[in-house]
């Protein structure tokens, strides 16, 4: 008698855990990134920059929040080589405990009045880690959801990615919401060290889940265990001109949530505007929690009416929306500041939810962690470490609300341009024993992929 083999798990069934693993080390990683973003435009200028003027305060403030994207396209480059050499799993748990770490390090930070400019070098340093970190995360957590996905939902699965953005913000914007309703005294002093502390008990959360997931089926049947050069050459050599069309297609789902969230709160509570700091991180949480909300069903319907076009909706509608919301925060019209930062982050959701598919079937299974990465470091770099300073600076130097609402405009015209042009791939192609250029995939080049 023979024996009895056991079945096959379900591709579903793989996909669905390699997603959640995703989701709960995105929801980490993000929270803890947007904590930070958060703190940076509402307390830092005062508690790290309280000398400044608050224009330059807040600018200051700005530019540590933009260095952690500078160092990205390097966490990229680090956790690339160890994902497309070692494994996704791997260097998915280390970015995750660097992230940790740097967060709560933040929250034992002693403000300027304790230790002078030392305070602002040491939240560098921090930012810096956070950087690394984030840089080698969401390449490789894409890549963890959208290869455990059957070909026909990847775009689905690779919400779950994407998820964890907006669950990371709704954390990060409501635990500055309650502080907010306990006054600036509480806030400025010791509240905004209690979200960066917390992040120590969802670190542990998250390695328990990372660390049992397994390996993605595409780098065990086409990387691993076979012969290739160093995942940075053979990016730069075959993957540049796709890495290029990434850099671009991010500058809506980068920059412009940047644009929409930190900017934007900034400008709201800012000496030429005066609104609550309540009311704005109120819309904020508000949208957030939309935002998790739509995020997987628009991923799903990237599968079924295609990923380019729920890009070109997203970017579209967003465009329309930001002059609106700018008009309303400077009117104080509350009512009207929830619908439109609510509507604004619905729309960017559109560009947000098919993009960890989108990026991911951009590139070929080798060096696609660091490819992708890269690309996406890079753009996030530019697009989302420069736009609230280049917002901010525009209006500081002009006073015209005009030039901010064109830079999100041309931040539109880049991304859709950018997708217009993006192939993709299937990871349904046979392998061969070749790292030649697409030999391993096959192109797909339809406006609905």
């Amino acid at each position: 008698m023979s024996a009895t083999t056991a079945p096959a798990p379900s591709p579903h069934r793989r996909a669905l855990k390699a997603g959640t693993a995703a989701l709960v080390g995105t929801t980490i990683e993000w929270y803890d990134f947007y904590v930070y973003a958060t703190a940076a435009a509402i307390v830092f200028p005062h508690v790290f920059f309280p000398e400044a003027e608050p224009a330059i305060g807040t600018l200051a403030s700005f530019a540590t929040f933009a260095v952690a994207f500078f160092v990205r396209p390097l966490g990229g480059i680090i956790f690339g080589h160890i994902g497309d050499r070692i494994g996704r799993k791997p260097a998915l748990t280390i970015t995750l405990l660097l992230m940790g770490v740097a967060t709560v390090l933040v929250g034992l930070v002693p403000d300027y009045n304790t230790i002078g400019i030392t305070a602002a070098i040491l939240l560098i340093v921090l930012r810096i880690c956070q950087g690394l970190a984030v840089g080698g995360e969401w390449g490789g957590a894409s890549l963890m959801a959208v290869e455990s996905a059957p070909e026909k939902w990847k775009t689905f699965y690779g919400g779950f990615t994407q998820l964890g953005n907006p669950l990371g913000a709704l954390l990060a914007t409501g635990s500055f919401w309650i502080l907010s309703a306990m006054g600036d005294d509480v806030l400025l002093t010791w509240g905004w060290r209690v979200p960066f502390l917390a992040s120590v008990v969802l670190i542990a959360v998250g390695f328990w889940v990372r660390y049992r997931v397994e390996e993605t089926p595409v780098f065990e049947a086409k990387v691993q265990e076979r012969k290739q050069s160093t995942p940075l050459v053979f990016a730069l050599k075959n993957n540049w001109y796709p890495m290029l069309l990434g850099f671009g297609m991010v500058a809506i789902p980068s920059g412009g949530y940047y644009f929409a969230t930190t900017y934007v709160q900034s400008y709201a509570v800012s000496d030429q505007v005066g609104l609550d700091a309540s009311i704005i991180l109120g819309a904020m949480t508000v949208a957030s929690f939309i935002e998790a909300l739509v995020t997987l069903p628009l991923a799903a319907l990237g599968d079924k009416w295609g990923r380019k076009l729920m890009m070109y909706l997203g970017i579209g509608l967003s465009v329309l929306i930001v002059l609106p919301l700018i008009l309303a925060i400077d009117n104080h019209n509350v009512a009207l500041i929830y619908v439109l930062v609510a509507a604004i982050r619905l729309t960017m959701s559109a560009t947000w939810a098919p993009l960890s598919a989108l990026m991911a079937q951009m590139f070929r299974p080798q060096s696609r962690y660091t490819s992708m990465s890269l690309s996406y470091g890079t753009g996030a770099a530019v697009f989302g470490g420069l736009t609230p300073i280049a917002a901010t600076g525009l209006f500081v130097l002009t006073g015209n609300i005009w030039m901010v609402v064109g830079l999100f405009a041309f931040l539109g015209l880049v991304a859709w341009v950018s997708t217009w042009l993006a192939p993709q791939h299937s990871d349904a192609a046979p392998v061969t024993q070749s790292f030649e250029p697409r030999l391993d995939t096959t192109a797909i080049r339809t406006d609905k992929e």
